[in-house]
């Protein structure tokens, strides 16, 4: 199982002090999470996409591409590119220049996006975000496929025969379907072959089995191998030394970031404290805690799934205490990934 991190790029006053850091400063704590993570020897680290006040990752190839200058191995991926509301054209353009900079470290997740911002923002419909999804991803694969394309579609002016430049480092950008909960997603991406990544930010892992098995079986049918058909995982984790210490460093951010979607969404807001808590135990699907905790918690969301290729931690809420959060990386590459690593090979065997 690869393990890896996923942020957003969260700016939101601090619970304890009420200060907000300025965009440049959280910027610049960013790229040192990446670079701790990359000494950590963490597999992967992603970049999200939103266009709202408080996430600083409305172009994250921008992001990973000077993440990429400043590390030398950790692979670098967006988590998600909305592709529904982008330029598939110019996101190739854009993930096989940060390719050429990471000498062939680049991974793209696309969906459909979890918030609705970048329909109206790019000029889109948000009703014919399905549609969108679809044919975007279309001409994606052309252009992973061929530089010189012809293609026709709804959307977007046709291609014919223009050449697309540069190039990736690879051959092909690695390109992972991000889904939520919905059921046709989880099936389009098997018949594909595209590797699934699963956003669970709730509930238990057990819960997305049924989904997860539908991948497989919609890619058997289409006549995938079965090890082609990766199953990744973004969840909400962060680690400490105790598992108190990292519930306390952790829930505060948490309650704020969650509390404010949560509003946005017609939420309950009553027994936040006991919604984190609750997640954070046995059956929750939060990885927050001790090494220990956190690897026991990885290794069961891998059974529960029927296999694991790859876990992400979404820790942006945790921005708050850079001290915590670099401790918290460095823990996971160093205490957490080895145990997992450790207990799938006997397992394996």
């Amino acid at each position: 199982m690869e393990l890896g991190i996923d942020s957003f790029a969260v700016v939101l006053p601090d619970p304890k002090t009420g200060r907000t850091v300025t965009a440049t400063e959280r910027m610049e704590r960013l790229l040192a999470e990446v670079e701790v993570a990359d000494r950590a020897g963490l597999d992967v680290f992603g970049i999200g996409e939103h266009h709202r006040a408080e996430f600083l990752d409305a172009a994250p190839a921008i992001i990973l591409a000077a993440a990429a200058a400043r590390t030398s191995r950790i692979r670098l991926s967006s988590a998600v590119t909305v592709l529904s509301a982008a330029d598939p054209v110019r996101v190739f353009q854009e993930f096989a220049t940060l390719d050429l900079i990471a000498k062939g470290r680049a991974e793209l997740v696309v969906g459909r996006g979890s918030f609705g911002e970048a329909y109206p923002l790019f000029g889109f419909a948000a009703e014919d975000y399905d549609a969108l999804f679809i044919e975007k991803l279309d001409l994606l694969s052309a252009l992973q496929e061929r530089t010189h394309v012809t293609w026709r579609g709804r959307f977007r002016p046709p291609l014919t025969g223009q050449g697309v430049y540069p190039r990736p480092h690879q051959d092909r950008i690695p390109v992972w379907i991000g889904v939520g909960g919905t059921p046709a997603s989880f099936a389009r991406a098997g018949t594909l072959g595209l590797p699934l990544m699963v956003a669970i930010i709730g509930g238990s892992f057990q819960r997305f089995r049924p989904l997860v098995e539908l991948y497989r079986e919609a890619g058997r049918k289409a006549g995938h191998a079965p090890e082609t058909l990766k199953v990744g995982v973004h969840a909400v984790g962060f680690v400490a030394d105790e598992d108190r210490a990292a519930r306390e460093a952790f829930y505060p951010g948490w309650a704020q970031m969650f509390g404010k979607i949560g509003a946005e969404r017609g939420w309950p807001s009553a027994g936040l404290r006991e919604q984190f808590e609750a997640m954070c135990g046995p059956r929750g699907a939060y990885l927050v805690g001790a090494p220990e905790t956190v690897a026991a918690k990885a290794l069961d969301a891998c059974a529960a799934l029927g296999g694991v290729y790859r876990l992400t931690f979404q820790m942006s809420s945790a921005m708050h205490e850079p001290d915590a959060m670099e401790r918290s990386i460095t823990l996971l590459g160093t205490e957490v990934m080895p145990q997992v690593k450790a207990k799938l090979a006997m397992t394996s065997r």
